[in-house]
């Protein structure tokens, strides 16, 4: 098929257009899609016939469950609980509530999946406990935030299975269990670099506990904690699939907060289904409206096109890796995460998995959560940002400055996964094989 310059155009700058006209994405996506169409002479109905298949998929049935489970256990007493659980165990050191905060956010990862939620659940009992204790403004916004995303690499991740869906033919297990090490690695990070500042500004060391109030945090934060095992443990002993561990974890978790921790009464449920179908429907709708676009993308033959562009740059593995890691991290600051992986993961796979590059696509998805996890804390789009800022009462301008060293610590951890598969790939490897 010959390349129709006039349609790319209109596809890619009508979509472009209705972005800066603050048009949803959604929309924006679908509308050039259909406008595309209908230059091209292909029908319309086929376009709503690929925005239904698009969402027609058995891995997506795991999304609705693991944001109900996110819900479940923010609404359900368990923020609380993880926040003394890791003041118990790292909460001694120089900089003890900072290291609590990221530890926290670890625990919480693994269960919610999403860093808006970490943040909206713990941010208001993290940022205001270490404002008491004399923790600058700035620098307990930017740990709250920056420690959050580790919710989009500790699975369950329901951005991981909008990458899978993505590019199709991809286990959701195996890319859940490649983000395990990551996530662990990225707290790792945040850790030292809150260590290091905290000397620095002579931030005060956390409480110590006696060993029976430590034991009884402990056992007060198991049942909470037991949802991950289920999703992890299960999904890694292939016990279950991760769509059933999302059920699980839903069950386990409506059965903890009403009957143990009785933070949740039958009047509960409502506001939390419709959090949990106002956030299903803008991610399903998203997806419906991407995979249209993605099918006229593929008719115009924009990914190859892209492709054979950028391997005519450069031959060289490391260059050509880092322009598509710059490509992201630009695009993550003006696009939202889910719009921008439904995009961009169709066009670059094919080029990560060249000959030239050689990268599996289980360690790309990887660096890509990561990498737009990074837009997630930068404006003008930036969702974690904004909702931070908002719960410590500063501008967004302070705290996108103060993030500078986060920012440095989280794309030195984008390196090392970019350049290093085994941090990604050894778990996975020895659970599935290569």
């Amino acid at each position: 098929m010959t390349v129709d310059p006039v349609a790319i155009t209109l596809l890619l700058g009508l979509f472009a257009l209705l972005i800066i006209i603050k048009f949803p994405i959604a929309f924006a996506l679908a509308f050039s899609a259909f406008a595309t169409a209908a230059y091209k002479g292909i029908s319309l109905g086929a376009i709503t016939q690929k925005m239904v298949s698009g969402v027609d998929s058995f891995s997506l049935l795991a999304i609705p469950f693991f944001i109900l489970a996110g819900e479940i256990m923010g609404a359900g007493g368990i923020s609380d609980r993880l926040v003394k659980l890791a003041d118990v165990l790292v909460g001694r050191m120089r900089g003890g509530l900072a290291m609590v905060n990221v530890v926290a956010s670890m625990f919480f990862g693994g269960i919610s999946g999403s860093a808006v939620a970490d943040t909206s659940s713990l941010g208001p009992l993290e940022i205001d406990m270490m404002k008491k204790q004399g923790y600058d403004t700035d620098f307990s916004v930017c740990v709250t935030i920056a420690s959050a995303c580790q919710g989009v690499l500790i699975p369950p991740s329901h951005n991981m299975i909008i990458y899978a869906a993505a590019i199709g033919g991809l286990s959701v297990g195996k890319l859940f269990m490649a983000g395990l090490v990551p996530g662990i690695l990225l707290g790792f990070g945040l850790m030292v670099l809150c260590y290091i500042m905290s000397v620095k500004r002579n931030y005060p060391r956390g409480g110590k506990y006696s060993l029976k109030e430590a034991a009884k945090i402990i056992a007060d934060s198991l049942l909470g904690l037991f949802t991950v095992v289920l999703i992890i443990g299960g999904v890694f002993t292939g016990i279950v699939t991760a769509n059933e561990s999302s059920v699980l974890a839903c069950i386990w978790g409506f059965i903890v907060a009403i009957f143990f921790y009785r933070k949740i009464t039958i009047k509960n449920l409502w506001p939390i289904l419709r959090r949990t179908l106002r956030t299903l429907a803008m991610v399903m709708t998203l997806i419906a409206a991407s995979s249209a676009f993605g099918y006229m993308m593929t008719i115009l033959r924009i990914p190859t096109l892209i492709t054979q562009g950028l391997l005519g740059i450069s031959q060289n593995r490391i260059v050509l890796l880092l322009l598509i890691n710059f490509a992201l991290l630009v695009l993550g600051c003006v696009m939202d995460m889910a719009p921008l992986i439904l995009i961009a993961a169709p066009i670059l796979v094919p080029v990560v998995t060249s000959p030239i590059i050689g990268m599996d696509p289980i360690q790309f998805g990887i660096v890509m959560m990561l990498n737009l996890s990074v837009g997630l804390l930068t404006p003008p789009v930036g969702t974690v940002l904004f909702v931070g800022s908002s719960i410590g009462g500063i501008k967004i301008e302070e705290t996108a400055k103060a993030m500078v060293p986060f920012y440095i610590t989280m794309v030195a951890v984008l390196i090392l996964l970019t350049f290093v598969p085994a941090f990604s790939m050894t778990i996975p490897n020895l659970m599935f094989g290569k």
